[in-house]
């Protein structure tokens, strides 16, 4: 993630969840305007969903995905992604097309001319 960053401070996690987020079945996405022109990313997967290695693949998928489409993100945002329980059986393909409808949804997504 070059233009990005990791969201790390719990109490940045809280005021995220405060906002109105986006939900699909894969994935709810919390995203709030930040004062830098880099993003800031955070990664969440509750211990519900499984062990330490079933959680880190879902983290590892996400990051993924995200560092794949960084530069389609606009930049100055804090993004929070919530795992859901579907997130688990769902293929790559799947939970890229539900992050990056989400992101469109929240309006955080760069305008491609082609």
């Amino acid at each position: 993630m070059k233009f990005s960053a990791s969201l790390k401070l719990n109490h940045v996690f809280r005021r995220l969840y405060r906002t109105n987020g986006f939900a699909g079945p894969y994935l709810v996405l919390y995203v709030r305007k930040n004062r830098t022109d880099t993003n800031r990313v955070g990664i969440t997967v509750s211990k519900k969903l499984g062990k330490a290695h079933v959680r880190n693949r879902i983290r590892r998928r996400l990051r993924e995905i995200y560092r794949l489409n960084e530069e389609k993100f606009l930049p100055g945002w804090d993004i929070v992604v919530v795992a859901r329980a579907k997130a688990l059986d769902a293929d790559f393909d799947a939970m890229t097309k539900s992050y990056l409808s989400l992101a469109k949804k929240a309006g955080i997504l760069a305008e491609v001319s082609q």
